[in-house]
């Protein structure tokens, strides 16, 4: 019984794994800067946490409208069509290009809330400057989101991973020398790390746009681009495909970044703990994405092909491979959970090791329950992939939108705030939120797949 799901893991996993290092790259950016400026201390870590904070709810949106170029490209692609191929990149960056403008005016606009959110004043003021910076990143992230969107709608994905590998060298670099001031370099601590993010990301555009450039598959898409020439029709038909998966990553982007800002109300030590328990979580959540992504091109291929048996049979496979995985890394949160606290904190500093001591306990609590979350997490999102496959969006937004502001801010906000839960009970509210959108989206998928094969033709 089991042999007809596990049969097909060794092609989901060369379909997802380009998809995973990629993301992976990007999450090894943030994970860097917090590695780092952890050994600074725990205002600087938690004032990484509070401007990301911000950049995490814009970049949401940003690649959220971005992944419509992909099935419009592939679509192109397989119709042998490169003239309609060339027109989808090219307002697909005038738009991204746009919307990368957009949200960084919006972040700055939206600065002086920091004073308004009872965060601590000596995070807020070590915050401020680094937000610049990474408000800065978002133009150029977003428009690579829209090139890697494009690679991967003609199966390319190996060269937007390349361009991460190589952001990531490029991040590392910049922040030995401008967070410690090593080499003669000036010592900027977190401004540092803040300037090795946005040279990182100008980079990864520059490198990922030559690779096009030089490699002469891609002479019909790039060679003739005319950015003047907006056509509204396709710029509408991008956003209109891309609103919904926006809404999705910024309904479930918003309630960690309101973990954060609620963890900043309880204090800095349990911000810095939250920001640690959340990147390391993060790592893990690329692969259920790359798994995501693997759910909607199979899923769609079936659909295409109208074999509904063979849909479900594939996308049951993924959401068994899915929780495989995701078990193997709660079981390595709970049996590192006391450990990983400690890459990114400096316990030989005797000024701030109470401190470190303390957010060390909070962090190794919160991994606790982010072993149990990660389950939900990596299920939900596999289904929310396999449902887009289906075409099917607004409803799992919908759903989305119940799970997390619904049911799991405010048992976040109780629990948090008004228990002796505190940053443990903010994170019972994420795993209370990512579980009952982990169901309602089985739920609806199973209710589609039902209708499917109860159609014509089918058993």
């Amino acid at each position: 019984m089991i042999r007809q799901y596990t049969r097909e893991f060794r092609y989901n996993f060369r379909l997802a794994s380009p998809v995973i290092l990629g993301m992976l790259g990007h999450t090894f950016v943030a994970f860097a800067d917090n590695l780092m400026v952890g050994q600074l201390g725990t205002a600087e870590l938690a004032a990484v946490s509070l401007g990301n904070s911000f950049l995490f709810i814009a970049m949401s949106l940003g690649i959220g409208f971005s992944t419509a170029i992909t099935p419009l490209v592939a679509e192109a692609d397989a119709a042998g069509n490169p003239r309609q191929g060339r027109k989808v990149l090219q307002n697909g960056l005038v738009l991204c290009l746009g919307i990368g403008l957009a949200l960084f005016g919006g972040i700055l606009l939206g600065k002086p809330l920091m004073y308004l959110m009872d965060q601590p004043e000596e995070v807020v003021a070590l915050a401020m400057p680094y937000l610049d910076l990474i408000a800065i990143s978002l133009v150029p992230l977003v428009v690579f989101q829209a090139l890697k969107q494009f690679s991967e709608g003609l199966s390319r994905t190996r060269y937007p991973m390349y361009a991460t590998i190589v952001a990531n060298v490029v991040n590392i670099t910049l922040n030995y020398l401008l967070i410690f001031g090593s080499l003669g370099f000036p010592k900027m601590g977190v401004v540092g790390a803040g300037v090795g993010t946005l040279a990182s990301r100008v980079v990864m555009v520059l490198f990922l746009w030559a690779l096009f450039q030089r490699r002469a598959y891609f002479e019909p898409y790039v060679k003739a681009l005319r950015f003047r020439q907006v056509e509204k029709k396709v710029l509408r038909k991008i956003a209109s495909l891309g609103l919904p998966s926006a809404l999705q990553f910024f309904f479930e982007v918003a309630i960690f970044t309101a973990a954060i800002w609620l963890s900043g109300v309880l204090g800095k030590n349990p911000q810095a703990a939250n920001q640690i328990a959340l990147n390391l979580s993060s790592m893990t959540y690329m692969f259920g994405m790359g798994l995501g992504v693997t759910a909607m091109i199979r899923v769609g291929n079936q659909k295409g092909l109208r074999d509904y048996p063979e849909l479900k049979r594939i996308a049951t496979s993924i959401f068994v491979m899915s929780a495989i995985l995701m078990v193997a890394f709660a079981l390595l949160f709970l049996i590192g959970r006391h450990w990983l606290p400690t890459l990114y904190l400096d316990l030989s500093d005797p000024v701030g090791r109470a401190d470190a001591l303390e957010v060390m306990q909070i962090a190794s609590t919160l991994l606790l329950v982010a072993a149990f979350f990660q389950i939900s997490d990596g299920l939900q999102v596999v289904i929310l992939g396999a449902l887009r496959g289906l075409q099917d969006v607004r409803i799992p937004t919908l759903i989305t939108f119940v799970a997390y502001w619904v049911i799991g801010f405010p048992v976040s906000y109780y629990l948090g705030l008004k228990t002796d839960l505190k940053s443990t009970g903010i994170w019972i509210g994420l795993f209370a939120g990512l579980t009952a959108s982990s169901i309602m989206l089985y739920l609806r998928f199973r209710n589609r797949t039902a209708r499917l094969l109860s159609g014509p033709g089918q058993p």
